[in-house]
């Protein structure tokens, strides 16, 4: 506690400094100080504290010394500002049981921010761990669906490989089927040229010798046989060049699936054998958010299996082409022969018959 008029907020605000050395009596300060201060009237209440701006009224009005003159030493005790010797009462701030009240308080705040501090240490290890163990199963887990993941795109792949060689392997087949089918369409132009040369050069003939006998039916016959396997093969040669669009086009679809497959082969088995030791790994905030998916693994799977069974839907339409393409081939061949041997005979039983009727006319003019 502090004296009467003691000012409280200089107490706190600003700290008194420790004197060098002892101060004079009291008693001798207020004789030499005495009738030295002006005068100035001081608020009388009592339910006030004593203020330092009250206190310092005075020397605010004027900060130096009065000098002592004989206007100050008539003037009455109870209008001078009274010593602070004089001050028999005291102003109470806290009493002993606040005091000590005041620091149970503190202990017991301080006991209650060291039990929280605590148990908050306490939780945050325990979530730490559980996290940590969450981590490590999920980890677990994304490994083990890592590992699956990539057995199926293995599988996939090697699907698609073996169904991308079956598949070249038939359109180089077709191709080479295409090409014979060519080779033989060209050929058939001789055998027609001959034909028509053969009813060309018979239209020459004179006089009765002009008939229509059977070398010119058989020459007409193998005229219209050659023509139509001409169709026949120009039609085929159409259908083998669709199909060998076709066969490109599930080729591609192949090898774009195929080399889809490998990336993510390459991809999955690289986070397959990721570990948390492993050298250039780095954090994407926000990475898992990203949703760049077009498929899930039944569509996934499905589209691989599409594209498969779309390729060996063509592959078997290419060997079937190519089995009538070679047939159409023997059948056109086969036809085409055996209308030249007809006509080879005709004409051989024709020249045969001009020949025996030339020597009886030859015979006949000799008589």
């Amino acid at each position: 506690m502090e004296p009467v008029g003691s000012p409280l907020t200089a107490t706190y605000a600003h700290p008194r400094s420790t004197p060098t050395k002892f101060l004079p009596a009291i008693s001798a300060m207020a004789s030499s100080y005495k009738g030295r201060f002006p005068y100035c009237p001081l608020p009388q209440s009592s339910s006030l504290p004593w203020m330092p701006s009250t206190y310092d009224r005075p020397a605010a009005i004027s900060p130096t010394l009065a000098p002592f003159s004989k206007s100050s030493q008539g003037m009455a005790a109870s209008k001078k500002l009274p010593l602070i010797a004089d001050r028999t009462t005291f102003i109470t701030r806290y009493t002993p049981e606040d005091w000590h009240r005041a620091n149970l308080t503190n202990y017991r705040v301080s006991e209650t921010c060291q039990h929280n501090a605590e148990r908050l240490r306490v939780d945050t290890s325990r979530m730490i761990q559980d996290k940590y163990q969450q981590t490590e199963k999920t980890q677990r887990e994304s490994t083990k669906n890592l590992g699956v993941r990539v057995n199926d795109i293995g599988f996939w792949k090697s699907e698609l490989c073996r169904e991308l060689g079956e598949m070249i392997g038939e359109t180089n087949a077709l191709t080479d089927m295409k090409t014979r089918l060519e080779r033989a369409l060209a050929e058939t132009e001789a055998p027609l040229q001959v034909a028509q040369e053969c009813l060309l050069q018979r239209e020459k003939r004179m006089g009765i010798d002009l008939v229509h006998d059977d070398v010119e039916k058989q020459l007409f016959t193998e005229v219209d046989v050659i023509r139509s396997c001409q169709e026949r093969m120009q039609r085929c040669l159409d259908k083998a060049k669709a199909q060998l669009a076709s066969n490109r086009v599930a080729q591609h679809e192949l090898e774009r699936d195929l080399a889809n497959k490998r990336a993510a082969h390459r991809i999955d088995d690289k986070c397959h054998h990721l570990r948390n030791t492993s050298h250039g790994i780095s954090y994407y905030r926000g990475v898992e958010r990203v949703d760049a998916m077009i498929s899930v693994p039944e569509s996934w799977a499905k589209f691989t299996d599409g594209n498969i069974l779309r390729s060996q839907s063509e592959r078997a339409a290419s060997a079937k082409l190519r089995d009538t393409t070679r047939n159409l081939l023997e059948v056109t061949a086969n036809e085409m022969r055996c209308q030249f041997n007809r006509v080879n005979v005709a004409f051989t039983s024709r020249i045969a018959e001009t020949a025996d009727a030339k020597s009886k006319i030859q015979t006949h003019l000799a008589k």
